[in-house]
């Protein structure tokens, strides 16, 4: 692989309008008599063209000024040890897209706990923080608090027009797609297990998933929609408890608002006798690796969340954080992935 090229500190400095002496001051590790606004705005502008100080990368520098921050914070309802297996892919593919910038990743906190903490995020760490990335639905309030903190921000799984970039999967593509691949297989009837009911990202989902199944002609029974407050496995498991105590013709294939609900129904399905795919096919929003942790594996389709977690990083590198930027919400495609819970319906 060719070495990327060199990033000189004159460049730096005609890009900033800033003497190269004072650059290389900066650049060089010196702090005394500089502002704590130019050394910041040197060390950001350098690491975003890929400066390497000679003789180590930036985050081997001794100096913390020399190491910029990206802050992820979780939506409210989520923790670093429970957040949910859509998001580890995310923060997975954010942190490799920033650390090969000499960018490091640090965890902030939760929505709910920053609010009751007073947004108290150590001074050391506001130094050196380029931007924050919000994973999930946060309250209008908090994005704004965040963006006075700092005003580089991009949201993941929820668009907010005209205040940050975003970064979401296609929805509406992957709901199209799995419900064309189960319309195709011959099936009509439909049941949908849905949660989170209380975010914009199941109404978005669900809606998608409706308004797929009208362009097909199929009329959706609303009494085969089971929605649960939570989207883990339990809540998965809970919803199919409901689907099995439901009255009336059964749907012959139901999809689920992502993986953990769908492997929390699917073991509920088997170890109530209900086969899995030969009595009833199952599919999810998803591409993360739960849908292929254990058999049987899951057919799936949503964006690559690896993916997702890379073009924040690129949207966050290119944010000024200045009042007349324009904001940019990137869709990513969604894919199909036809595994082993779906076939056709018997002739």
């Amino acid at each position: 692989m060719t070495p990327p090229a060199k990033i000189s500190q004159q460049r730096i400095a005609k890009d900033l309008g800033l003497s190269q002496a004072l650059v290389s001051m900066v650049l060089n590790g010196r702090t005394e008599g500089i502002s704590e606004e130019s050394n910041r705005r040197i060390w950001e502008h350098a690491l975003n063209l890929g400066y390497q100080p000679k003789g180590m990368r930036p985050s081997g520098a001794a100096d913390e000024l020399k190491q910029i921050h990206v802050g992820f914070i979780l939506r409210s309802g989520l923790a670093l040890h429970t957040q949910s297996n859509y998001f580890s892919h995310i923060q997975h593919g954010l942190h490799e897209a920033l650390q090969d910038r000499g960018i490091s990743t640090v965890f902030l906190g939760t929505e709910n706990k920053l609010v009751e903490g007073a947004f108290r995020i150590p001074l050391e760490t506001r130094k050196t923080l380029f931007g924050v990335v919000l994973m999930g639905e946060v309250a209008p309030g908090f994005l704004k608090a965040i963006k006075q903190l700092c005003p580089r921000v991009v949201a993941v799984s929820m668009s907010y027009p005209g205040q940050c970039h975003s970064v979401q999967s296609n929805e509406t593509q992957s709901l199209d797609l799995l419900v064309e691949h189960l319309h195709g297989l011959g099936h009509r009837r439909f049941g949908w297990i849905g949660g989170n009911r209380a975010l914009s990202r199941h109404e978005d989902r669900f809606r998608a998933f409706q308004n797929a199944l009208r362009l097909r002609g199929v009329v959706f029974d609303d009494n085969w929609a089971m929605l649960t407050d939570q989207a883990d496995r339990t809540e998965g498991r809970q919803a199919a408890e409901q689907f099995l105590a439901r009255s009336g013709e059964r749907p012959t294939a139901v999809v689920c608002y992502n993986g953990l609900m769908a492997r929390g129904a699917l073991n509920c399905f088997l170890a109530r006798a209900l086969r899995v795919p030969a009595d009833l096919s199952l599919a999810a929003v998803d591409a993360t690796r739960i849908c292929t942790e254990e058999h049987p594996f899951i057919t799936g389709a949503s964006a690559d969340p690896d993916a997702m977690g890379r073009k924040t990083a690129e949207l966050l590198l290119q944010t000024t954080g200045a009042d007349d930027e324009v904001y940019l919400d990137a869709a990513l495609p969604s894919r199909l992935a036809v595994r082993e819970t779906t076939v056709a319906l018997p002739a």
